[in-house]
């Protein structure tokens, strides 16, 4: 055979296997943007036990067609603290059982009927949800406009097989090497799914060879039990940058897919045989739905054995991976998740949405901190608390500002308008939040300087800023209990009222102040006293604007 023959039977493979990853990743966008909100609170609210979580993975994979854009969501929200480890663990067993789907779609539509005759259609139909009006869904229409893509995909990519299967006459000598071959299958499986990052299409690619009887069957087994190892890829992308929950539910991920692989592989003629008694027809008549019944059970019988494992599981990876520190670092870093905004857009909006309430969860420890200093003027607030306020105001600077830069990453994803205005609020709320923590550093610069200074003030004088501090810590504590919620006009309403108090308190101590001032009080301690009721004022202020920021939230 001709170089140039070798050349274009490749180029039309690698096209072919191109276009058959773009359907399925058209398709699983699709889907994502047409319920793609939906699909993510399922994602975090019907984790209740390990029973649901593994049925949430099985499913949400189901639908999105794709187990990467599961496990890379999973990682990204215990990452983001939405998901506790032991039941990410259920839910990625059950993304793995979700994925078998694929290769049942393949095996019953790809090759039993001519679908390549209405795909055509199929993909008209999806580019019409996309410009008609009056049935408008973008995501719907991608999502039938890449389902129709994806058998194009497969009868081309059979064509090519089938047409030129005299190009692989090197396959026979690799299968027919004994347990060499079953390695040697294993091997190609791991190195070409972790390329092309979808165990899914290599199955597809795998049946499709298979039908044109260019691979054995038990070669195909082995190559699909390697292929399950090499889709860890994405999850080990994932959790790069990540903290210590979300690399522990990495490691999950790979030692369940790598044992399970290791297990199956050393039995293969044994699970290859039992296949042959579950699935009707000889091999040679069906080989494709053996792949696809090989492929389920594999999954599913791994997932029944370590689903009463989980605890143990659990306790092991936090043997092999430690605990994060629990100090706050002196540079924050908060790196754009490229992988799984590839995977999906809205993911990264969610890791943000939990930055922002770590920022005000943050601002609350640092009120709380000077409502001690407020109430305790031995000096201990300096010495216990102030280097603490001074670098956690510091942090916040530092999270203020990449999380700004951040957001605006997210704001040129291919987001809906909801999501975007809702980006636009966190910007707004980060900026209130820094601002806050430079409020509170202020008042501890004043706590600080009664220390060295030793002023000196009445008893009453400071107990009339309890109450005072009291309504800005309801207020504070109403916002960081609203966070990333959108207020009603009710809530608003409250806090609007006890803003509105807040004014109203901080006239009547600046009246008392300066009636002290005209009674000959120290001049330089009433005007730190005036500049603590204003401080404290501010704070009231930035927390009514973040909750007309939350007002906006959709």
């Amino acid at each position: 055979m001709s170089i140039s023959s070798i050349l274009s039977i490749f180029l039309q493979f690698f096209g072919s296997l191109c276009f058959l990853l773009f359907g399925m990743k058209m398709m699983s966008d699709g889907i994502q943007k047409s319920a793609g909100d939906k699909l993510q609170a399922a994602l975090h609210l019907m984790t209740g036990n390990r029973f649901t979580g593994f049925f949430t993975g099985c499913f949400l994979t189901m639908i999105i067609q794709s187990s990467g854009a599961t496990t890379v969501m999973v990682v990204s929200f215990v990452n983001a603290g939405l998901i506790e480890l032991s039941k990410s663990i259920a839910v990625i067993l059950g993304a793995n059982v979700g994925t078998t789907i694929t290769a049942w779609i393949v095996a019953i539509f790809g090759f039993n009927f001519e679908i390549s005759a209405f795909a055509i259609p199929l993909f008209g139909i999806g580019y019409l949800f996309t410009v008609i009006k009056k049935i408008r869904n973008p995501g719907l229409g991608q999502a039938i406009m890449g389902f129709g893509i994806l058998f194009i995909a497969l009868q081309w990519l059979s064509s090519t097989i089938s047409l030129n299967s005299g190009s692989m006459n090197f396959l026979p000598a690799l299968q027919d090497k004994g347990i060499f071959s079953y390695l040697i299958a294993f091997v190609i499986g791991i190195i070409v799914t972790a390329m092309i990052h979808s165990s899914s299409a290599m199955t597809a690619i795998v049946i499709t060879m298979a039908y044109n009887q260019i691979l054995t069957w038990q070669f195909s087994a082995a190559i699909i039990i390697g292929s399950n190892v090499g889709s860890t890829i994405d999850s080990v992308m994932a959790s790069f940058g990540a903290n210590a929950n979300a690399k522990r539910t990495m490691l999950v991920h790979v030692l369940f897919n790598s044992v399970t692989a290791i297990v199956a592989l050393i039995f293969i003629k044994p699970f290859t045989q039992l296949v042959d008694l579950i699935v009707p027809g000889t091999v040679t008549e069906n080989i494709t739905m053996h792949i696809a019944m090989l492929h389920s059970m594999f999954n599913i019988i791994g997932s029944v054995f370590f689903m009463p494992f989980v605890n143990p599981l659990c306790k092991l990876t936090h043997l092999i991976i430690k605990d994060d520190k629990a100090s706050l670092p002196s540079i924050y870093k908060f790196e754009f998740p490229e992988r799984a905004a590839h995977e999906s857009p809205t993911i990264p909006v969610v890791s943000a949405q939990m930055e922002v309430r770590r920022m005000a969860d943050i601002s609350v420890q640092m009120f709380d901190r000077l409502q001690y200093g407020l109430t305790d003027l031995s000096g201990r607030f300096v010495v216990d608390h102030y280097d603490n306020l001074v670098r956690e105001e510091d942090y916040l600077d530092q999270m203020q500002e990449q999380l700004t830069k951040y957001l605006l990453k997210c704001a040129q994803l291919d987001i809906d308008d909801k999501l975007r205005e809702n980006i636009n609020v966190m910007i707004s709320i980060t900026g209130e939040l820094e601002s806050m923590s430079d409020d509170c550093l202020s008042i501890g610069v004043y706590l600080k300087r009664i220390t060295e200074k030793h002023y000196v003030f009445k008893k009453e004088d400071f107990d009339r800023l309890i109450p005072y501090l009291e309504l800005a810590r309801q207020l504070l504590q109403f916002i960081y209990k609203n966070i990333n919620k959108a207020l009603s006009k009710e809530q608003l309403d409250f806090a609007n009222e006890l803003e509105s108090q807040i004014d109203a308190e901080r006239k009547a101590l600046k009246k008392i102040a300066r009636k002290r001032l005209e009674d000959g009080a120290d001049v330089k301690a009433e005007l730190l006293y005036m500049d603590l009721v204003r401080q404290i004022e501010k704070i009231g202020d930035r927390c009514f604007n973040i909750a007309e920021q939350l007002a906006l939230t959709k």
